[in-house]
């Protein structure tokens, strides 16, 4: 087996395959990229079991041939490379040899078969979308996913389709996030709960991906096919939680206020809350917005008032100021409304659209805590 690449070109692809790669393998294989030869087409694999994903290149070769080479190793040296062709060739003591401009290199490789094959997804639903807008869906929702292992089905995305919209929802019972664009349909109506990690991986990627990608699945797994590039996962089983039953549809007292004068004043104002609870107090009267925070072990105290629009009867309602801070910060409208019915009820956080022209609509929920009426 002998191949020649690029070396910039190889490192840029594993460089993204390596996300894939969990720092402690139970199969040694695990640790490995897989490279499948096919005449002048590489192609590379990296797995956890979980999650495979596979990319394309071109090189030169008229071989075929199937070897697993040490992910670390490899991505080590080839980030020392300035852009150069490297010749790989498969000697007979089970090593292969890497030839640069300057020097020759050996590391061991390992049986190709050993690497768990890729699933194949059968009977698969299939969507297309523009990668750009499933990379806006998936920032604009993972992070309201949830942490707990006991709760598996709220640690992921759960995605679903029908032939009116896409929709993306994410929560940990404390905030929820639903991203929902009318500009993409699917043909029949379908679900799905995408674990955290290979989302993490495809928002990296699909930031400057303009091309349109296909979402195949079906009950137990996923497949994101890019050009070149796939990511197939296996799903998280179990049913989302009924998220419409628990936002609450009767809001009448709605603030409307600039995002990032409101993100900047919580900011402030959450240094000064008690760092268990991060409760933030907000107080709503005619045109006034005052911002309250206090943390009685400490002697800490803060408020503000801001100039504010708001229709509504007056109120006080408690926030975690975490929860607050995140959502103002995966928003990017310039004025959003904060939308409330009673100090026990959740608040919804909405960007203010001037255009009923948007085909993507944000809901963020947030849950209130309990305020201690000490004053």
């Amino acid at each position: 087996m002998k191949f020649i690449v690029s070396s910039s070109l190889l490192y840029k692809e594993i460089q993204v395959l390596g996300g894939i790669i969990n720092s402690s393998n139970t199969l040694p294989i695990l640790d490995n990229f897989l490279f499948e030869i096919n005449n002048n087409i590489l192609v590379l694999s990296s797995s956890d079991l979980e999650s495979t994903m596979t990319s394309q290149i071109e090189i030169e070769s008229t071989s075929t041939d199937k070897i697993a080479i040490s992910a670390k190793l490899l991505t080590d040296i080839l980030k020392t490379f300035s852009e150069q062709p490297l010749t790989f060739i498969k000697t007979d003591n089970n090593t292969i040899e890497i030839s640069a401009s300057n020097g020759k290199y050996s590391l061991a490789y390992l049986n190709g078969d050993e690497f768990p094959k890729q699933v194949e997804i059968l009977d698969a639903h299939e969507t297309v979308i523009k990668g750009s807008d499933l990379g806006n869906a998936i920032n604009s929702t993972i992070f309201a996913s949830g942490t707990d292992d006991l709760r598996p089905v709220m640690s992921g995305v759960f995605f679903q389709f029908n032939s009116e919209s896409l929709k993306f929802v994410a929560t940990d019972a404390h905030k929820l996030v639903k991203f929902e664009t009318s500009e993409y349909t699917a043909n029949e109506v379908s679900e799905f709960i995408m674990p955290k990690k290979p989302l993490q991986i495809l928002k990296g990627i699909l930031q400057t991906e303009s091309s349109e990608l296909t979402i195949q699945h079906n009950d137990s797994n996923a497949k994101f096919i890019f050009d070149k590039l796939s990511i197939t996962c296996r799903l998280i089983d179990g049913k989302f939680p009924n998220y419409e039953a628990v936002i609450p549809k009767d809001n009448p007292n709605v603030l409307t206020i600039d995002r990032e004068l409101f993100l900047n004043s919580t900011r402030r104002v959450s240094l000064f809350s008690n760092k268990t609870t991060n409760q933030i107090r907000l107080k709503l009267a005619g045109t006034l917005l005052n911002i309250s925070a206090e943390d009685f072990d400490f002697s800490n105290k803060a408020d503000e008032n801001l100039e504010c629009q708001y229709s509504g009867d007056d109120i006080q309602i408690g926030f975690n100021s975490k929860f607050l801070i995140e959502m103002l910060n995966n928003l990017d409208s310039d004025m959003i409304t904060l939308s409330m019915s009673h100090p026990n009820r959740a608040g919804i956080i909405r960007p203010l659209i001037d255009s009923g022209e948007s085909k993507e609509s944000i809901t963020m929920l947030v849950m209130p805590v309990m305020l201690n009426d000490n004053d």
